[in-house]
């Protein structure tokens, strides 16, 4: 479903508390994750320093750290935690609507 530029990604119950999903729409790729307090959040998909995808890293609190270097993100922000990333990450807004999640990607 697409309306008004939310697309449905998936039931909540498709994550795991403190784990991340990848989440595929038209050319584009995002990972999407839940906290240990089920709270939702957003990215772009790929790592900004060699492009691996999030979905195969580990979440820790807030904080997802990419597969193949152990750099870290903040995934409520975007923000660069541990090297060797540096730039900042996408994030869009997520809302819970009927247990589905939702992100804003325009």
């Amino acid at each position: 479903m697409n309306y008004e530029g939310w697309i449905e990604t998936c039931d909540v119950d498709d994550i795991e508390e403190e784990d991340v999903i990848r989440f595929d729409y038209e050319d584009r790729t995002f990972a999407i994750y839940r906290t240990i307090k089920s709270e939702y959040y957003a990215t772009d998909g790929y790592c900004t320093h060699e492009r691996f995808h999030l979905a195969d890293g580990l979440v820790m609190g807030t904080q997802i750290e990419c597969p193949k270097h152990n750099g870290r993100l903040d995934f409520t922000t975007g923000e660069a935690k541990r090297a060797p990333i540096c730039e900042s990450i996408r994030t869009y807004p997520v809302k819970i609507d009927g247990g589905k999640i939702f992100i804003k990607v325009d």
